[in-house]
């Protein structure tokens, strides 16, 4: 009985958003600092702050990154990104303070995974995986990927509009 109860405690979510994009041109955008920059411009109903802390986007950084008003639980995070694989365009980030921790998750990762198609097109593949603090096992938190769905499809549509514009100025030139 215990072991379905441990099995229960620990999870993951994954969402899927095809675009019309090569895999490169989507991780220039998600690579770096660049995505955290955008994400209050783009869609500052799922996080419309985000700050950098310490670091220079690549692995050890940490962002505070807030929620809108209203939202009923604590109103920023504190995410440290833990890795960045320029090669195979992986990039992780750990929830180590606040709001999804405070909620009743003992652990809270992020993981967004840039997957190259065929014919130029590419995948945003965002995977939570996550495991509920013990004291929350008959009342645990919910987890969603709605928030990274959004972020994905506003950050596909920048990327593809600066592909857009730089091959609009290679043909004039």
């Amino acid at each position: 009985m215990a072991t379905g109860l441990t099995k229960a405690m620990k999870g993951s979510l994954c969402h899927e958003y095809e675009t019309e994009l090569p895999a490169s041109d989507v991780w220039e955008v998600y690579r770096g600092l660049l995505a955290g920059q955008l994400v209050p411009q783009l869609v500052p109903e799922v996080h419309p702050k985000v700050e950098l802390v310490e670091g220079d986007g690549g692995a050890g950084t940490v962002l505070l990154v807030s929620f809108p008003p209203g939202t009923p639980w604590p109103s920023t995070f504190k995410e440290k990104l833990i890795k960045i694989d320029n090669e195979k365009y992986i990039k992780e980030s750990l929830i180590i303070e606040g709001g999804f921790l405070d909620q009743g998750f003992k652990f809270f990762l992020i993981r967004i995974e840039i997957i190259g198609k065929e014919e130029n097109t590419s995948v945003i593949r965002s995977t939570i995986e996550y495991e509920v603090a013990n004291e929350y096992k008959n009342n645990p938190p919910v987890a969603s990927t709605s928030g990274l769905a959004s972020i994905a499809e506003a950050i596909a549509k920048y990327a593809k509009e600066k592909r857009a514009q730089a091959m609009g100025q290679l043909s004039e030139e």
